[in-house]
């Protein structure tokens, strides 16, 4: 009568597979996880923007110097769960349009390392 069964060399095999196939994988989520944070960030910058259109839309000018305050953000209106409002600033300002340029840099623990800027025609960059 044969025993049924997997030998040590068999279970060896597999758990090397199943190794690298893990060694292979974890840099690739560690890629995904940071760029699902930066998302928060560029959604947050493309609601200053949209801001900042609103206001010139309503005003018919803004300021090279236009803050937050003034385009109608309160102290908790631009925090997520990665980034805060003192991660976001203006840069530049199109006074023509009132297209805005915002420039993000993460602050707390939570938050990714690195800069991001939403250039004023909506392009995200990283710096």
């Amino acid at each position: 009568m044969k025993k049924k069964g997997f030998t040590l060399i068999e279970l060896m095999v597999v758990i090397l597979i199943v190794g690298i196939l893990a060694a292979a994988s974890i840099p690739l989520m560690r890629g995904r996880i940071d760029s699902a944070k930066w998302a928060e960030a560029n959604a947050i910058a493309g609601t200053i923007q949209s801001a900042g259109r609103v206001y010139f839309a309503e005003y018919g000018t803004i300021a090279t110097t236009t803050t937050m305050t003034e385009l109608g953000f309160n102290s908790g209106d631009l925090t997520g769960t990665y980034f805060v409002a003192g991660d976001f600033s203006i840069t530049a300002v199109d006074t023509s349009t009132g297209r805005v340029e915002v420039t993000v840099t993460g602050s707390t623990s939570k938050a990714p390392s690195g800069t991001y800027k939403m250039e004023t025609d909506g392009d995200w960059v990283k710096q």
